[in-house]
């Protein structure tokens, strides 16, 4: 699938489309995803700030579908956790924006060269209009190169 054609769906598919996540950009090489997430009605929680589970949502998919991207059918991407450490209230819209560099996926390939499986942690900030760290979203990946490839 491609990037416009990706995000055109993210956009509609219902679990993001429910609770006011919008994917504003995906990089034609899937290097980069920007995700925003207004505060609205379907997505606050009883005090009226971002709900936890919208702000987690709105960066669940996008490490392992960019690095599965990058990589390709000679590989198994899969996440395996993922944990929020939640910095202050979210509030109107928030925003995160993913980013996978060359060298990173070039210790991955050297790292799953001899079919081991590799388990790397990367982080995306979430952050408020005025730039502020609303949460950190720890995500663990499970990568592993095919056999017989």
């Amino acid at each position: 699938m491609n990037h416009r054609l990706a995000k055109t769906v993210f956009n509609l598919w219902p679990p993001f489309w429910g609770a006011g996540i919008k994917v504003a950009r995906i990089a034609p090489d899937w290097k980069q995803v920007e995700v925003r997430l207004r505060l609205g009605l379907t997505n606050r929680n009883y005090v009226g700030v971002h709900f936890g589970g919208s702000l987690y949502a709105m960066t669940d998919p996008f490490f392992m579908l960019m690095t599965l991207k990058n990589l390709g059918n000679d590989y198994i991407v899969w996440d395996k956790a993922g944990r929020v450490d939640y910095v202050k209230p979210g509030k109107g819209v928030v925003s995160a924006r993913f980013q996978l560099h060359d060298s990173w996926l070039d210790e991955v390939r050297h790292a799953t060269a001899s079919g081991d499986k590799y388990l790397p942690e990367l982080e995306v900030d979430v952050i408020d209009s005025q730039g502020e760290l609303v949460a950190k979203v720890h995500k663990t990946l499970y990568i592993r190169r095919k056999k017989n490839r």
